[in-house]
């Protein structure tokens, strides 16, 4: 059931916490559906309902008229100030790169929805997937046609926003990867100093707050309940407060002490999703890995546990004040895990290593520790050039900039031609309720193309071993307003899975006069009003 951002808001306001007055089939009804992947031959199932299930239950198989097969577990959970549950069901026994319906139980949905399964390592047909950063809640709680006091870049009458033209590409993709920034229900408070939305009090904010994430869950389910949502964290994902915020007309300094228990230490964050890090050995929602066809993925966490004798931005004592986490089992967890992660890639079966992580340290704007993160860098950077990692992606900078290869602040001169440095992309132009950030001027010299003025997402396409294109698909019209083409000199495998073998790929760098994508049809979206 895919219910609106105003209906899910009078629910919430009628019923409560604990939405007692709602009829039991209704409380069980499932809302937010989700999907991520769990090995070549697994998927995660998840929804929320309003009151806690026994036994969650999914029905899937390969006909929509045959659910025939059920799957079921105990995780049916929730935390203080949570206005729903969040039940998990993980499938597994399943067929890779293979398309099948299913259904949570008591859903009301007249028909089923549907998936397909990762296709396997060694598969090197070409694909394509969604990128996404810093995407936020759309309508009357974050992005819309106005603004209050001190944001900016609202979206123009009829305005096609991110989520929306993410549902028009939806059958283009094979799943979408959001690198951290999720919802911005931390702006609650802001908004409401701002006059954005209706004040409430400190006390009653936790509902604000539960509304706003809720709403952009619901708002991602056409998207989500059919391509699995991939998720790393960011720091919007820490806290309820923002950082901190300053009522500057009251005097007034807010920080993580007003946050009601459950909206601290990224609780949230960590209840309503379940990503491949038990296939992976990673941690949680925080640090994973995955394969899929040409590609191995890896989703880092630049908030906590960059371990290495750094106080990371999001710890206590960190430069973002959220005292969160840290999540791993010592101190450098995170970079010891990816370092065997990468070791221990086949670079015949996945010869493109993809990474994500929030936060950037390749952009165009002060050397702030808000926005570049010199101690990801410190970190991260040597594994990557050590196993030849291809391309990264970040966001937390709300602008768009596709950089040079990169090392040590320094450019591969071979450029996008066979490159033995890293590729950086910074892509945080997806759009939330506090607009676009605007890039410092001139840009810095290893920057190739930059927009601050357009919402966004990235799309890449995986051609075959060798040729993979980035391109900056504008929100509003759908239209490709940069494109370039990364080349690795590499001798491709014979292809182990793939249904079409792997094509040749002549591809170019393109930007300026925007040229359409592959599909833009008529929108079946929802009003997000």
């Amino acid at each position: 059931m895919l219910i609106s951002l105003r209906l899910w808001q009078s629910i919430v306001v009628a019923a409560g916490v604990a939405a007692t007055a709602l009829a039991a089939s209704d409380a069980e009804t499932p809302t937010q559906l989700r999907l991520a992947y769990a090995g070549d031959t697994g998927m995660h199932v998840s929804w929320n309902t309003f009151v806690q299930l026994a036994a969650p239950k999914v029905y899937y198989g390969t006909s929509p008229r045959h659910l025939k097969r059920t799957a079921s577990s105990n995780v049916s959970v929730t935390y203080e100030t949570s206005t729903t549950y969040n039940n998990h069901v993980k499938i597994t026994g399943l067929e890779p790169d293979t398309l099948y319906y299913y259904q949570p139980e008591h859903s009301n949905a007249t028909s089923p929805y549907s998936f397909r399964t990762s296709r396997p390592a060694g598969d090197h047909t070409p694909y394509t997937i969604a990128v996404v950063v810093d995407l936020g809640t759309m309508g009357a709680d974050g992005l819309t046609t106005y603004v209050g006091k001190g944001a900016d870049n609202p979206l123009k009458p009829e305005e096609t926003n991110t989520i929306q033209s993410l549902e028009d590409f939806r059958d283009d993709f094979d799943f979408l990867w959001h690198a951290g920034d999720i919802a911005y229900a931390d702006y609650w408070l802001k908004e409401e100093i701002q006059g954005f939305i209706p004040n409430t009090t400190i006390a009653e904010g936790y509902k604000v707050y539960e509304r706003i994430l809720s709403g952009y869950y619901d708002q991602m389910s056409p998207v989500s309940s059919y391509k699995p949502y991939m998720v790393g964290p960011g720091n919007h994902e820490a806290n309820c407060d923002n950082g901190g915020y300053k009522d500057k007309a009251h005097n007034i300094s807010y920080d993580v002490s007003i946050c009601m228990p459950g909206q601290t230490n990224f609780t949230g964050y960590r209840n309503h999703f379940r990503m491949p890090s038990a296939e992976s050995g990673g941690q949680g929602n925080f640090w994973y890995s995955f394969d899929h066809g040409l590609a191995h993925y890896i989703q880092l966490d630049t908030e906590t546990d960059l371990g290495h004798g750094f106080t990371s931005p999001d710890e206590p004592g960190g430069s973002e004040h959220e005292n969160s986490g840290p999540f791993g089992p010592y101190m450098d967890a995170q970079t010891d895990w990816l370092a065997k992660d990468l070791a221990a890639v086949n670079r015949t079966e996945t010869p493109w290593i993809i990474v994500a992580g929030h936060r950037p340290w390749y952009i165009s704007v002060a050397n702030d520790t808000h926005d570049v993160c010199t101690m990801c860098k410190d970190v991260f950077e040597p594994l990557f050039l050590a196993h030849s990692v291809d391309l990264v992606f970040s966001g937390h900078v709300h602008a768009y900039q596709r950089n040079a290869p990169m090392y040590d602040n320094q450019a591969d001169p071979a450029e996008l031609d066979n490159p033995k440095f890293p590729w950086y992309i910074t892509n945080g132009a997806a759009g939330h309720y506090d607009g676009l950030d605007a890039l410092d001027v001139p840009l810095k010299d290893y920057a190739r193309f930059a927009l601050d003025t357009t919402y966004g997402w990235s799309r890449v396409t995986f051609h075959n071993c060798t040729h993979l294109t980035q391109e900056f698909v504008a929100s509003g019209n759908g239209t490709v307003l940069d494109s370039a083409t990364l080349f690795k000199d590499r001798v491709c495998a014979p292809d182990t899975g793939a249904r079409h073998g792997n094509e040749p790929w002549h591809g170019n760098e393109h930007h300026g006069p925007p040229h359409p994508g592959p599909h833009h049809g008529p929108p079946s979206r929802r009003r997000m009003d």
